[in-house]
């Protein structure tokens, strides 16, 4: 059985295939490929350990999405005691917890959090390693504050899952987990709250209008990447509802921000990956030609949009009535809206 999509959860997967697309990019680009076929081929005698390494996320992420527990489990005491605790063990080690945390076994979940969480903070203690050193380090400890703070939440313990995640951000406010956790953070704490003003100073389309100027109108944000693949089939469901609820006159801002890289992970200056997302935002995004694109990474940061896209829909009051990291379905989005406009 497949575990069922839980809302807290990210794409930690996602950004290692990135890491490892723009990576293996990098370097097809540098060497021919004869050239890189020798080198990996004699890299795979000189380090024998590496396919293991690498595999182990993969197959404890298979053995979970089939409800294998006691598989996962056996994988990961085979590899530690081949391996000792390495960064991949400890991201497998995160992705243990938030299978148990999907299938709601909190008791497990916190076994297994509370693991990666200690593991992984050894591992940054001693030598002052720096969290984004490795992106499997940088994902274990975020799944790890991630589930931790779910369990607390889950059983009646709100107040103490935000206290964590305020520590946490504390700790690792200046690193790549930032917008997760903050992500965690507004899921339990955001809804009715007021909404995080946007920085608005650099921007595709239209100018867009700051939100305490739009107070009385509902809002629409609509998070989104230029690699996003969701993000470009949500594009028609708020499209669609963007003009069923133009009469109670709906805004749609849809921010986005600077990734260091454009089409097939090359790298980009901040100009070029401005036009490219503009060609993307032309190609993909026409249906919402009137949308503002504020551009920034401070807006990521402030609302948690780890996950793209994340929706967020403001009241005529300019609070938070609906926060969603990920895509939302058409009835959804639009009972969301009801909501928010009083119907």
């Amino acid at each position: 059985m497949a575990l069922r999509p839980d809302r807290f959860a990210t794409s930690p997967e996602l950004i290692h295939h990135q890491f490892m697309a723009r990576f293996m990019f990098r370097f097809v680009r540098k060497w021919s490929s004869v050239a890189a076929g020798l080198f990996l081929c004699a890299f795979s005698v000189f380090v024998p350990t590496l396919s293991a390494q690498t595999e182990l996320v993969g197959d404890v992420r298979s053995d979970i999405a089939q409800n294998s527990f006691a598989a996962a489990g056996s994988e990961l005491r085979t590899y530690q005691e081949q391996h000792g605790v390495t960064f991949e063990y400890l991201e497998a080690l995160s992705w243990m917890a938030r299978g148990a945390a999907a299938n709601h076994n909190w008791d497990d979940a916190l076994i297994f959090a509370t693991q990666a969480r200690q593991l992984s903070e050894q591992q940054l203690a001693p030598s002052k390693r720096k969290l984004d050193a490795d992106p499997h380090l940088s994902t274990a400890v975020g799944a790890a504050y991630e589930v931790l703070a779910q369990e607390l939440a889950a059983k009646g313990q709100p107040a103490k899952a935000v206290s964590l995640l305020r520590a946490a951000l504390a700790k690792y406010g200046d690193t790549s987990i930032r917008a997760r956790l903050q992500k965690n953070l507004n899921l339990i704490a955001l809804v009715s709250k007021p909404a995080p003003p946007l920085q608005e100073t650099q921007y595709l389309g239209p100018k867009p209008a700051s939100l305490a100027s739009l107070k009385g109108s509902p809002v629409l944000l609509f998070f989104w990447a230029h690699w996003c693949v969701d993000c470009k089939a949500e594009v028609p469901v708020i499209a669609r509802l963007q003009d069923e609820f133009a009469h109670d006159g709906l805004v749609v801002i849809g921010p986005t921000q600077l990734y260091g890289y454009a089409a097939r992970g090359a790298d980009a200056t901040p100009a070029d990956e401005r036009a490219y997302i503009e060609s993307v935002r032309t190609r993909y995004y026409s249906s919402l030609p009137n949308m503002p694109v504020p551009l920034s990474k401070q807006n990521f940061d402030a609302y948690g949009a780890s996950t793209t896209p994340t929706i967020v829909v403001l009241n005529r009051a300019g609070q938070v009535a609906t926060y969603h990291p990920g895509a939302m379905s058409y009835d959804d989005l639009k009972s969301a809206l009801e909501k928010a406009v009083g119907r």
